[in-house]
């Protein structure tokens, strides 16, 4: 009874030390991992700073994350002090050379009228070059002001009907004169979404503009809208040149231009810009190329980011 009873005490004592073990080795895991998940979460919004850890083979690994996420963090700075630099020299640029582009439009156009019509083309030649001038450098200003953060659009509940109209209004002359229609086509009712008209309209534009650009004369472009649970969709298809489709991830690269489109007038920012703006809104901008080719961009519905939402309860789903 006795060795019974001694038996029993002992599994008792391994079992209570076994339980004392997973307990430890648990509340010592979980505490790593939280702070694994404090340095992460530190890391991402840059108040990360380094600690001291002891030599466990846990803290060690914390320590080399440590010094990994201090390595990225410097970078990170220097990136931003680069970005700060870069912006502040396109902003001395545009300032130093406004005065001269204006001057230079101003006195070809003087040219133009008094010099005779074999020398006046060099005038319109001029003015024509100073102009293109002046949009890549504004361009520049945008890009970097959107990258700084500077610029940030103040979306509201507005209609895309509107929008649509006003691009298409926009760009009605520009598509006579090469002879191509301009259509457009919104569905009726549920005409609102979240956005900034003015940057908004911007962004439409410069697909409108690319459109007509490389849509041959007689064909048609349409602008078309269609509203879904959280976006709403408005294409611009045209039937131009189209793009191949190892070039697609790269349209949207600033200053890229298509060897097949290089005569046509540009500096490879408009694409670029227009997916910026409606990216900073919550928004998103995709593109399609075959027997037509449509750019997509597709509004919140509603105020906050769709995007994060969706991720949000995905997450909740899996967990």
């Amino acid at each position: 009874m006795d060795k019974y009873l001694m038996l029993c005490i002992a599994f008792a004592i391994i079992a209570l030390a076994l339980s004392v073990c997973v307990y430890v080795q648990k509340s010592s895991t979980s505490r790593h991992l939280n702070r694994l998940d404090q340095m992460l979460e530190a890391a991402m919004d840059g108040s990360f700073e380094e600690q001291h850890f002891d030599e466990s083979r846990f803290s060690s690994f914390e320590a080399r994350l440590g010094r990994y996420l201090s390595r990225q963090a410097g970078k990170e700075r220097e990136l931003s002090k680069e970005q700060a630099e870069i912006h502040s020299l396109v902003a001395d640029i545009s300032h130093q050379t406004k005065t001269p582009i204006a001057n230079l439009v101003l006195y070809a156009g003087l040219l133009q009228e008094q010099v005779p019509e074999e020398s006046a083309g060099l005038a319109r030649q001029i003015s024509r070059q100073a102009g293109k001038l002046q949009f890549l450098i504004d361009s520049l200003i945008k890009g970097a002001r959107l990258e700084q953060g500077i610029i940030q659009p103040s979306p509201g509940m507005h209609s895309v009907r509107e929008l649509v109209v006003r691009a298409a209004e926009e760009g009605a002359c520009q598509a006579q004169k090469k002879g191509v229609r301009l259509e457009w086509k919104i569905e009726e009712g549920r005409e609102l979404a979240w956005f900034d008209p003015k940057w908004t309209g911007e962004a439409l534009w410069n697909l409108v503009d690319n459109a007509i650009k490389y849509t041959c004369e007689g064909d048609t472009i349409l602008l078309r809208g269609c509203a879904y649970e959280l976006f709403y969709r408005i294409d611009v298809i045209d039937h131009g040149s189209g793009i191949s489709e190892d070039e697609i991830p790269k349209i949207f690269q600033r200053f890229y231009r298509s060897v097949k489109n290089r005569e046509e007038e540009g500096v490879g920012l408009g694409l670029y810009l227009a997916r910026e703006i409606v990216r900073i809104q919550g928004g998103y901008m995709k593109v399609t190329s075959g027997a037509e080719t449509v750019f997509s961009v597709y509004l919140p519905r509603q105020p906050g980011n769709p995007q994060e939402k969706t991720k949000h309860e995905l997450r909740q789903s899996i967990c």
